[in-house]
C-alpha cells in the first residue's frame, strides 16, 4: 500500500477506507467480464469497521477472517497484487490461484486464514492466541466474525475456553444485521449480541462501527487488555453492507430489506462521514482527495494488470498441497 510520509494519522485512516471502497467497486466493475471465476463477498459500506480494528494493531498480531475478507487482507497490510492475481485464478495468487476470492492469505502481513464455513476461522484464531500465551509473547490474534457466526456452538465454546485460559483474543463482530437475507431481528432475540460475552466473564463492548475512530479506540483498549494478560474481549461494531449478500450487484430489489431501512444507513455511510468530518477540521480538501485517488488509481489498474497477465497454475501442479508434506 503506498503511504505519504509526515501526514495527520487520520488521513492514513481515510486513504485505508478509500482504497478498500475503490478497490473493491472495481473488482464489481469488471466481474461481468468472467475473468474472474470465483464468488466474491464485498464489504462495501463497512470500511470503518475493519480500518479501525486493523489500524490498532501492529504487523506481528495476527487476523483470521471470513468469506468477507478483502476488506481485513487490505487494513492489515495484505498484498494487493497477489490478492488480485488470487481472485483471478493465477499462479501468482496469495494462495497459488486455488482459492479465490474467500481464500486471502498474507503471512508478511498477519492475515493467517480467511474461511468461508461460518464460523470456522474461530477456534483458528483461539489457538494462534493460545500459541502466543505458550511462547510468552504479547501480540494478539483478532478473530474477525460476522452476526451470524454468533449462533454457531463453536463460537460460544471459543469465548469459554479464550476466557478461561485469559488468551490475548479478540472476538471482533461486523454486526451488519443480515445472515444472507434474513434479519437479525429474526434469528436472535432481542438484546445487544454483546451481552453474549457477560456468560463468559469476558470485557465486551458494542461500538458504531461506521465511526472508524470509535472503532480504533475499542479495539485498541481491548488491544491493550490482551497485552498486559488481562484476557480476551468481544467487540460488536454495527455496521451495514450496500452490495447484495454474495456478487457485485445491489439485491434490494428482493425484498429482504426495505428502502428506508438502506436510506437510513446510507445517512450513515462511513466514507462520506469520515471526509466531512476531516474536512471539517482541515485535514482533508478536495485537491488532496484528488490526489489520494489518482494515486490509488494507479496502484488498482497495476494490479489487475499484473493478475491478468500472470500464469495459470500448471496442471503439473495439481496434486500440490493436497496432503502436509513431510517434516
Amino acid at each position: 500500500m503506498i503511504t505519504m510520509t509526515n501526514e495527520h494519522p487520520q488521513l492514513g485512516l481515510f486513504r485505508s477506507m478509500l482504497r478498500i471502497r475503490m478497490i473493491e467497486e472495481a473488482i464489481a466493475d469488471r466481474y461481468a467480464e468472467q475473468e474472474m471465476r470465483c464468488p466474491v463477498h464485498l464489504s462495501i459500506g463497512q470500511e470503518a469497521a475493519v480500518v479501525g480494528a486493523c489500524s490498532a494493531l501492529r504487523k506481528t498480531d495476527k487476523v483470521v477472517t471470513t468469506h468477507r475478507c478483502h476488506g481485513h487482507y487490505l487494513a492489515k497490510g495484505g498484498d494487493l497484487r497477489r490478492m488480485m492475481a488470487e481472485i483471478y485464478g493465477r499462479d501468482a495468487g496469495c494462495c497459488g490461484g486455488r482459492g479465490g476470492s474467500m481464500h486471502l492469505f498474507d503471512d508478511d502481513a498477519g492475515v493467517v486464514v480467511s474461511q468461508p464455513i461460518v464460523g470456522s476461522s474461530i477456534p483458528v484464531g483461539v489457538g494462534i492466541a493460545l500459541a502466543f500465551q505458550q511462547a510468552q509473547k504479547d501480540d494478539v490474534a483478532m478473530i474477525c466474525l460476522g452476526d451470524a457466526a454468533t449462533e454457531e456452538g463453536v463460537f460460544h465454546e471459543s469465548l469459554n475456553f479464550a476466557a478461561l485460559k485469559k488468551l490475548p483474543a479478540l472476538f471482533f463482530v461486523e454486526n451488519n444485521y443480515f445472515s444472507v437475507y434474513t434479519h437479525l431481528s429474526n434469528r436472535q432475540p432481542v438484546r445487544p449480541i454483546s451481552n453474549m460475552a457477560l456468560g463468559h466473564g469476558m470485557a465486551s463492548a458494542q461500538v458504531d462501527g461506521n465511526d472508524v475512530l470509535a472503532v480504533q479506540e475499542a479495539v485498541a483498549a481491548a488491544v491493550t487488555r490482551a497485552r498486559a494478560g488481562e484476557g480476551p474481549s468481544l467487540i460488536v461494531a454495527d455496521t451495514y453492507r450496500f452490495r447484495e449478500h454474495c456478487g457485485p450487484l445491489f439485491d434490494d430489489d428482493l425484498g429482504y430489506r426495505s428502502p428506508e431501512e438502506v436510506d437510513h444507513w446510507k445517512l450513515r455511510e462511513p466514507l462520506e462521514r469520515f471526509r466531512q468530518d476531516l474536512q471539517s477540521r482541515n485535514i482533508i480538501d478536495a485537491a488532496l482527495e484528488a490526489k489520494l485517488k489518482a494515486t490509488i488509481q494507479g496502484e488498482i489498474q497495476d494490479a489487475f494488470d499484473f493478475a491478468i497477465n500472470a500464469p495459470a497454475p500448471s496442471p503439473a501442479s495439481l496434486g500440490e498441497y493436497v496432503y502436509a508434506q513431510n517434516a
